[in-house]
C-alpha cells in the first residue's frame, strides 16, 4: 500500500533523524474510570505542554480508552499490518488535543500467530511512536503474561495504583508478573485518588516489597489526589486542566506532564 509505505519511510527518517520517541506504557490496578480519568488527562497535559502525543488503546477486552471515550475508530494498527488501511488513517484528533489511536478492534491472538503480520503490526507500532513526540499506551497483559506486541516493553512500563489493599496487591502481581517475563528492570509507580503523603507510603511500601522479595527497583512517578472536577470535567468531554484549571487535579496533572516531558527527552525513568 503505497501511503503506508510512505509513512513508515516518513517514520522511520525521524526515528534517525530525531530523538528516539518515548513509549509510556500504562498498566492499572484501579478501576476503568479511575485508570480512563488518568490516561485523558495525562495526555492533554502533555500536548498542553507543546509534545505531540498520541494515545493508543492496546486493550483487546471492552475496557480500553477507545471504548470509555465513545470513540468511532474508522482504523487500526491491525488494519495498517494487514495493508487495508493506510497509517495516517489511524490517528484521530480529540478535542483534548491529543491524537486517538487504536491496535485493534478485537483480539489480537490471531494476528500473534501470524509471524509476518505480528512483525508488521509491530513494525506499524514503531512507526506510529517515531511519527509523535510521546506515545502513551493503554495495556493489558494477555493471558501468558505478554504486551500484545514486544515493543511496549520497549520504554518505560508504569503501574497505576490507588491506596486500597486490593489496588496494592493488585498492582504488585502486575509487576510480579512482569518481572518474570521481562527480567529485572525499573517500573514506574503513578499513586492516583491519594494526596502526596498518602501517596508516598503506598510507594515505599511496594518498593520495599518489590526489592526483597524479586530484587525489582520501583520509581515513584507522582500522584493525582481524589479530584471531584475530575469526574465534572469528563462529563463536559474537556480535560480537567482545561475546564477546571485551578483544581488539585489540575495542579497534579501539570507536574506530572512536566515530569514526563523531561523524560522523554531523558533517560528512562530510574536510570
Amino acid at each position: 500500500m503505497a501511503s503506508f509505505e510512505c509513512d513508515q519511510a516518513e517514520g522511520l527518517r525521524r526515528m534517525l533523524a530525531g530523538p528516539k520517541p518515548r513509549i509510556f506504557t500504562f498498566l492499572s490496578a484501579t478501576s476503568v474510570a479511575d485508570k480512563s480519568a488518568m490516561l485523558v488527562n495525562l495526555s492533554a497535559s502533555l500536548a498542553s505542554g507543546g509534545s505531540d502525543v498520541v494515545l493508543l488503546d492496546a486493550c483487546t477486552s471492552t475496557d480500553g480508552i477507545t471504548r470509555r471515550m465513545g470513540a468511532d475508530m474508522q482504523a487500526t494498527l491491525l488494519d495498517v499490518a494487514r495493508q487495508q488501511r493506510a497509517l495516517n488513517q489511524v490517528v484521530q484528533a480529540m478535542p483534548q488535543g491529543f491524537g486517538l489511536a487504536s491496535l485493534t478492534s478485537g483480539s489480537v491472538h490471531a494476528a500473534s500467530r501470524d509471524a509476518d503480520q505480528l512483525r508488521r503490526l509491530s513494525n506499524a507500532f514503531g512507526v506510529l511512536a517515531a511519527q509523535s513526540d510521546v506515545l502513551v499506551v493503554d495495556a493489558e497483559l494477555d493471558q501468558d503474561d505478554n504486551f500484545p506486541i514486544p515493543g511496549m516493553a520497549s520504554g518505560d512500563i508504569v503501574v497505576q495504583v490507588a491506596p486500597a489493599a486490593a489496588s496494592i496487591k493488585e498492582a504488585y502481581s502486575l509487576i510480579k508478573r512482569l518481572n518474570a517475563q521481562l527480567g529485572r528492570r525499573p517500573f514506574g509507580i503513578l499513586v492516583t485518588g491519594a494526596d502526596e503523603r498518602e501517596a508516598h507510603i503506598v510507594y515505599q511500601n511496594m518498593a520495599q516489597a518489590a526489592s526483597r522479595y524479586l530484587a525489582v527497583q520501583l520509581q515513584f512517578i507522582g500522584s493525582i489526589p481524589s479530584d471531584d472536577h475530575l469526574t465534572r470535567a469528563a462529563r463536559l468531554g474537556r480535560a480537567v486542566i482545561d475546564a477546571f484549571p485551578m483544581a488539585g487535579a489540575s495542579v497534579a496533572f501539570r507536574l506530572l506532564a512536566e515530569r514526563f516531558a523531561l523524560s522523554a527527552h531523558g533517560a528512562r525513568f530510574g536510570a
